[in-house]
């Protein structure tokens, strides 16, 4: 990823949100976080658990909370006030206390992976909700390749866990980054919009990454 784009970040889609072109991807722009409080307060596991929740169900009330996470009612409930305090669900009409329902407001979730750009305690910050993200994912994969024999086969084969090396250059990665990143979000708008899924359609996991392979003697200097 060149200029903007060699820069790491993390994207979370929840909505039929368009993915930004490199000259959008700037992080002074509202779709961005890059407050400190904001990113601790989305790395916790249980909250941010709950946000990859709503991107499945358009509304959610603690009780469902509890039911899709295995925390309690009240722990939930503390958790989606908290999500709502800064601004990423909102209550939905219907339904008080327990059973009062949520929806999500900010449907786009993007930062700088590694915190470039930010000041001290905000990057720290920035790479604890990157941390907590990618141990969701990987829990989530861990999780399908345990229980991916129940599939049926049809199934089965449209899944794949696959990874490479490449040589590149910095052009030709932001190139590929770029391609890839198109891919994983050919279906946003079926996200927000359960009308536009065709029939037998499901929600599948789709996760991308490209980053550089450090040298060995670095890797040798940090352990």
């Amino acid at each position: 990823m060149t200029r903007v784009l060699a820069k790491d970040f993390l994207s979370c889609h929840g909505s039929a949100v368009p993915e930004p072109r490199p000259q959008d991807m700037d992080p002074e722009k509202p779709n961005w976080i890059t407050d400190k409080k904001t990113f601790r307060a989305l790395a916790h596991p249980t909250r941010w658990q709950i946000l990859q929740q709503f991107d499945l169900e358009p509304t959610m009330t603690a009780t469902r909370c509890s039911e899709l996470t295995g925390e309690s009612v009240a722990s939930c409930s503390y958790h989606l006030n908290t999500l709502s305090r800064y601004g990423f669900v909102e209550a939905a009409e219907g339904g008080t206390g327990r059973e009062k329902p949520w929806r999500l407001v900010v449907v786009d979730r993007s930062w700088r992976a590694g915190g470039e750009g930010l000041d001290d305690e905000a990057a720290v910050a920035a790479v604890a909700l990157s941390d907590v993200s990618l141990d969701h994912l990987a829990a989530h994969l861990k999780s399908w390749i345990r229980w991916r024999s129940r599939e049926e086969p049809q199934w089965l084969d449209a899944t794949a866990v696959t990874e490479t090396v490449a040589f590149v250059t910095a052009d030709e990665l932001a190139e590929l980054t770029a391609d890839i990143r198109t891919l994983v979000h050919r279906y946003n708008d079926r996200v927000g919009d359960p009308s536009a899924r065709p029939a037998g359609a499901r929600a599948a996991q789709v996760f991308a990454a490209t980053s550089l392979r450090r040298p060995p003697e670095v890797d040798r200097g940090d352990r």
